[in-house]
């Protein structure tokens, strides 16, 4: 990947987290909608946190794994709708370097691409891999608990405010030498599933 369209490391307030929780649409339920979208700054504040209505008919909420409901989703809850959604967290995210885990399928899920070289997922990062002596995608769960000790989804449900925290916690534990690399124009990290290249620009 060519890194020449950003050159010098980001300030701390151009990098934001991003995390997503999706419902179960489609006759089987297996289809991912967007139901959740977390979004935290360098320090772990939360920048945005808003459920989403849904556009299709709900197969299932997932409840079990992520904690929602079909409660939360609707208008008088505070939900807002996915078009609302959708463009608020464009605003939020456009010219930011944006962190998380399995990044591909928050962008999916959202409808919104974003520049690959301002990506930095750590679920792709290669060092984190060789640490871990793995060549496949490792769950963010995983890689907190092994390379930082810190147990996350630990009451089995998927909060993506814990989750985009866990992915800024395990960047900023190697961003000076990711951001070194990205400098010097090596790409340390696997490229995201080729099926998902229309997320990234």
């Amino acid at each position: 990947m060519s890194t020449s369209k950003f050159s010098a490391p980001p300030a701390q307030d151009q990098i934001h987290a991003i995390s997503c929780a999706v419902v179960g649409i489609g006759a089987s339920g297996d289809t991912h909608m967007v139901a959740r979208v977390s979004i935290v700054d360098y320090k772990g504040n939360v920048i945005y946190d808003h459920f989403v209505q849904p556009t299709n008919a709900v197969a299932d909420h997932r409840t079990n794994t992520t904690g929602i409901t079909a409660a939360n989703l609707r208008p008088e809850h505070g939900a807002l709708p996915f078009a609302t959604v959708q463009q608020q967290v464009a605003a939020v995210i456009r010219g930011k370097v944006i962190v998380g885990h399995s990044l591909w399928m928050d962008l999916s899920v959202l409808g919104i691409p974003h520049p690959a070289v301002n990506t930095r997922d750590v679920g792709l990062y290669q060092p984190f891999r060789n640490s871990l002596q793995i060549t496949q995608l490792a769950g963010l769960a995983t890689l907190t608990w092994r390379l930082m000790r810190r147990r996350i989804q630990d009451n089995g449900l998927l909060c993506p405010l814990e989750n985009a925290r866990a992915a800024l916690d395990l960047y900023r534990s190697h961003a000076s030498e990711w951001e070194k690399a990205v400098s010097d124009g090596h790409w340390p990290a696997h490229l995201p599933p080729s099926t998902f290249s229309r997320c990234y620009l």
